[in-house]
């Protein structure tokens, strides 16, 4: 029974790392340089998630957990603002700034399905605590 809580955790922790990286794309929306202050957008970011046989559940049921959060290499969207500190001095694109590729609405979208999934587990770990509850007052 305990496995199933420990199931319910991992799916925790892997939706809570989703909603961190939808935050940061939120977040960094506007961004136009980086840490160097060098002109060049921030690049959205995605958790992907893998089984983890280690917390085997009945029957077989694997956990989840984070393998990897990757940055997607997306081309930046290219808006017209020659007055624009980061805008590109010369060349074909002069006058023009590099924003981030990052589409709020399904980052929103993404952020409700990854609440959504937290709350589910959250369900999950309930009922489970109710059960045991209940098979404890059977047996005493």
């Amino acid at each position: 029974m305990f496995s199933i809580l420990d199931i319910s955790t991992s799916a925790l922790v892997a939706q809570r790392a989703r909603i961190t990286a939808i935050a940061s794309n939120i977040a960094n929306v506007s961004t136009t340089h980086n840490e160097a202050g060098e002109a060049a957008p921030y690049q959205p970011r995605f958790v992907v998630f893998e089984a983890d046989h280690s917390l085997g559940g009945p029957g077989g049921a694997p956990g989840v957990k984070v393998a990897s959060v990757e940055i997607a290499q997306v081309e930046p969207n290219w808006k017209y603002q020659p007055g624009h500190p980061d805008a590109i001095k010369d060349g074909d694109r002069a006058g023009y700034v590099a924003f981030p590729n990052i589409d709020t609405t399904t980052e929103f979208v993404d952020a409700l399905e990854a609440t959504r999934a937290y709350e589910a587990n959250i369900g999950v770990m309930e009922v489970t605590k109710n059960l045991t509850q209940q098979t404890f007052r059977i047996i005493a």
